[in-house]
Formats: C-alpha cells, structure tokens, sequence
C-alpha cells in the first residue's frame, strides 16, 4: 500500500477561504468558546498525523489478516489494536459529542474532515469510531439521563464502543417486519430476544464493552414500522457478567476484512428503552442519518488515498513517447492525455465531494448551535434533501474514483503491491450499507422531492443561481452553471407533474446523479471564485474546475434524456422471465 499524506492544505482552503468558516464559530457564542482558526489547524495537523503515521501503515497487513472467529470471540489485528489505542487516548472519539460527559462538542464541518483522514488511511478501521460517534449521537439526542450518566462518557473516551442492530435475516430495508422481541421485566428493563445480521463491530477485542442499539417489538405494538421501539443493550452488565447475548459467526467479504461484520444473537439479553415506547425509528434514523453523512466521507477517503497513488505512479512511470518529441527515451506517463483525464476525473469528484460533504456538515451545525429558529428550520430542510445525496453521490464517484486509480497504474492496479485493488474492493461496500444507493435516490425522489412539489430543490437552486450572479465567474461557467440549474428544475417540475410511484422508482437514480452533478457544479464555482490568486493551490484549483465543467458536466444532458424517456419497458417483462 502506497504511503497516504493528508491533503491539509485542501482542507484549510475549504475551511477558511470557499467557506469562511473560522468568522461563523467566531460569529457563534456556543463554538466561539470551542474553537477558532488556530484551534482548528491543531487538531487537523494532529489528526493527520495520527492517520499517516499510526493508521494508514497497518491497512494492508490488516487487510492481509482479517478478524478471526472462534466460539463467539472476535479476535482483530495487531494494526488496529493500536491505532484503537492511540485513537482512544486521543479523545478522537468525542469530537462532536456533548461537552457534559466529557466531550469536545466540536463543529461537524471540522471533524468531517478527521473522519475523512480516518477513511483515507483505513476503511476497516474507521468504522468502528464512526459507529461509537453516531450511538452516542442517537443516545445523547433520545436517552433518558440515566442512561446518558450511565454511559456516554465511557462511549466517548473509546473504553467502550457501540454498534446498531437493525438488520434481520428476513428483513433487510423493510425493518417493518422485524421479529425480533422486547418483553418488559417489571422494572425498567426488557428482555430482548432476536437475531441480527450484517452487524459492524458487533463483536470484537478492541473496547472492555460494546454498546448495541438495537431494535425489536413490545408484545402489544402496532404492525409495522410504528411498531418498533429502540434499545440500549450492553455486553456486559453493570454487576460485570455478560449479557444474554452472543456472536454466532463473522462474514467472509469482499473487502474491509478487518472490520468484524457479525451475526449477533439476543437470548433474552438485558435492554432499556431509548426514547418513546413504538418510536424506535424515529430515534435510530437519528443515527442512521448521522451514518449515512459518515458513508459518504467514506466514499472520499478511499479515492484521495487511490489519486495520491495513481498520480505518484504517473510521475514516475517512463513508458510512451510523444510522436516527433522524444523518439529514443520513454517519458512519464503524464504526456498521455488519456493518463490526465483519469486522474483530474479523480481529483474532480475527490475535492468537490469533499467541499459538498463540508457544506452539508456546516447546515447541520446551524441546526445544532444557530439561536436563530428560522434559520435552524430551513437548514434542516436543507439537510433532509441533501443527506441521502452525500451518502449516495459521493460514495459512487468514490467508486468511479477509484477504479479509475487503478486504471491508471494498469497490470500494477491489478495486483497487492500499491494497494488500488484493496482500494476498490473496501470502497464498495460504502454503496451498499447504510441503505443503497438505490434506496437513497427513491429516499431523495419519492420523500424528500416529490411530497413538497420539489420546493427543498429549487431553494438550493435559488442559492446556486444567485451565486452565479454576483460571484466573480467566467462567463461560460456561469452561463453552463444556470444551464444546469434549469435542466434540474425542469427535470423536477416534470416528475412532479406526473407523480407516478413507477416513474419515480425508474428515474430515482438518474435524477440522483443529476442534482449530484448539479451539486458539484455549484461548489466547484465556489471553489473556483475563491481561489482569486495566482498561487499553485489557486491556479490547480481553477483548472481543475474548468476540467470538471467541460468534460463531467456534460453527462447531465443524457441524464436529463434518461428521465424524460419512455419507461414501460421496465416493468414490461413477466417476473417468470428473469
């Protein structure tokens, strides 16, 4: 595995030059006790640190051995055994928590790009802090205090960790029909019985407790989803014994093998209720929604470390010649047009996700700190549309990304020496779970578009349009971003007007990919207007951007013919046929 360095000073362009971001905790009388400019270099340098020299080292050996499993013990690496170490020590687990048990409370638009960092030097081994972050965030938002006393400080310091129990052999999305059950101990105790599969850290010998949350029915609950309650159901128990609750295997997968994916059996283990009896959804999407932000960091980590790799290997490898230049001696392979479109197609989609993931972490902490309810209220909304985005989008173009990476080093891509092969196989389960991809876009089309007449889109195209008014552009790039922005409003305006359920299943991912590139082509504006000044960062900056809109732009059109085609194809062909 090639070595992974950081890119802070992208990060810092984001932060204090496309988004301003150190003036708004300044502006903020919750953050401006929390963190400033020089607060926030800190912790970004040291983060960094931490990820090049005690995370990114031990991937591949970890990769190479995996988790083992024996009698319903979950055994990791020594590599991860280390890092969890220093991780822990570090404090790196509570950066956005609550400050009352022992955490930083710091603002998501910075420690997004930690998680990144994290992602970046090992996808396996992200996942466990990023889980333990969203359990506390869940038990912190709908827990009563008891349980917050009882347990979050420990979450946070990385001694104990969590996990979320959701899916069942038989129910995977459609957690309405969970069988999984919480029969109530005439305290304030259930007892939880079920099994849960594809369970992320379910078990291992990282932290002296895992803290599941796990979802299961009360005996007289409704049918269906408005039936299931949430519980906190720990390992071990206060008195010290193990819970009635055990691993029956771990999963033998594709990629990030060094993250136990376990089946988890609840034997009548001891729960407590999070939250309102029958609103166990609402309160887990509290997390799920933190997680599918986190999914879509995952997407960006893996394909910076895969660029760094494959522009490394462009500069180095003399193969090819440039006809009537250099007839006797081969050259890098950067003289290939070819090698140069893979590797600004990477760069594009890397640096604009990680400015989308950046703006959608800043709304939500104006939905966390702002005093000012109307502001709160539309960033929310904000929010709702984009989440499903940034888990989706980015965790795509992360796959695109980095295949192309691999591409790059060719016949080397194929093989363990650089890494872009584990690359690609851990980056794509990031697709997958979380709910796919396909799941977002009817999530994003069907719930969050349609039932408010796409009045959430065309807010976001206000904002984008305006920018393209008054900011410092080209003029083709201002003229080519409200050209996207109205083939994304009518684009809408046509789904809209149909408002067919089949329509919006058939087109869901095409206009997932749209207001994607849409999004992209508003932030590399952004990006592009900030960077004013003829320094290197600056200049590769603003050419990077003039890539992104002449040759990824463009795929919008094809998208936008996709959606306005004729669908009856799809559900044409008898299911017997299949």
């Amino acid at each position: 595995m090639s070595e992974f360095n950081p890119p802070i000073d992208d990060i810092a362009f984001l932060l204090n030059e496309v988004f301003n971001l150190p003036q708004q905790w300044a502006d903020n009388p919750i953050l401006a006790e929390r963190v400033d400019a020089d607060t926030a270099a800190a912790m970004l340098a040291e983060c960094a640190k931490l990820s090049r020299e005690m995370i990114a080292p031990g991937s591949r050996e970890s990769d190479e051995q995996g988790c083992t499993y024996s009698e319903g013990k979950v055994i990791t690496t020594e590599s991860h055994k280390a890092a969890y170490q220093a991780v822990s020590e570090g404090g790196w687990g509570g950066l956005t928590g609550n400050p009352e048990f022992g955490a930083m409370g710091m603002p998501k638009a910075l420690t997004v790009h930690c998680e990144e960092m994290f992602a970046s030097a090992d996808l396996a081994f992200s996942l466990l802090p990023m889980l333990t972050a969203g359990a506390c965030f869940a038990l912190d938002e709908h827990g009563s205090d008891e349980l917050k006393q009882k347990y979050l400080a420990k979450m946070y310091s990385g001694e104990w960790s969590g996990s979320m129990c959701l899916t069942e052999p038989h129910a995977g999305s459609d957690l309405g029909i969970i069988r999984s059950k919480a029969e109530p101990l005439g305290d304030d105790s259930y007892a939880i019985s079920g099994t849960k599969i594809f369970i992320t850290c379910g078990e291992h010998d990282l932290s002296g407790n895992i803290i599941h949350l796990v979802l299961a029915k009360l005996p007289d609950a409704p049918a269906g989803p408005k039936g299931i309650s949430l519980f906190l159901v720990p390992k071990i128990l206060d008195d010290g014994t193990a819970n009635s609750l055990s691993c029956g295997s771990i999963e033998h997968k594709m990629g990030i093998k060094a993250s136990p994916t376990c089946v988890m059996n609840f034997d009548g283990a001891t729960g407590y209720l999070v939250g309102e009896k029958n609103r166990g959804l609402m309160a887990m999407f509290t997390m799920m929604n933190y997680e599918r932000v986190g999914v879509g960091i995952q997407g960006i980590g893996p394909a910076e470390r895969s660029y760094q790799c494959a522009s490394q290997y462009a500069r180095e490898r003399l193969q090819g010649r440039r006809k009537g230049v250099s007839p006797e001696q081969a050259e890098s392979i950067l003289v290939h047009p070819d090698v140069r479109r893979m590797l600004l197609t990477m760069r594009a989609f890397t640096e604009a996700s990680r400015c989308f993931t950046t703006y959608a972490a800043n709304l939500l902490d104006i939905t966390k700190f702002s005093d000012d309810e109307q502001a709160k209220q539309q960033a929310a909304e904000q929010v709702a549309l984009l989440t499903p985005i940034v888990k989706s989008f980015c965790t795509d173009r992360g796959l695109e990304a980095c295949l192309l990476g691999q591409q790059v080093l060719g016949g080397h891509g194929y093989v363990r020496e650089w890494g872009q092969e584990q690359l690609v196989r851990d980056v794509r389960i990031t697709q997958i779970y979380e709910g796919t991809n396909g799941i977002q876009a009817m999530d994003l089309l069907g719930r969050k578009v349609v039932p408010n007449q796409g009045a959430s889109v065309t807010t976001l195209l206000e904002e984008a349009q305006q920018f393209a008014n008054s900011a410092e552009l080209s003029a083709s790039m201002k003229t080519d971003l409200v050209n996207a922005c109205n083939s994304l409003q009518q684009c809408t305006q046509y789904i809209v007007a149909q408002g067919q359920p089949e329509l919006i299943g058939a087109v869901a991912v095409y206009y997932q990919d749209l207001i994607g590139y849409v999004i992209f082509a508003y932030l590399w504006a952004k990006m592009s207007a900030a960077a004013s000044s003829d320094s290197e960062l600056h200049r590769n900056k603003r050419i990077v951007a003039e890539f992104y809109y002449s040759n990824l732009l463009p795929r919008i059109a094809s998208l936008q013919q996709q959606i306005m085609a004729d669908h009856s194809a799809i559900m044409s062909m008898d299911s017997a046929a299949f």
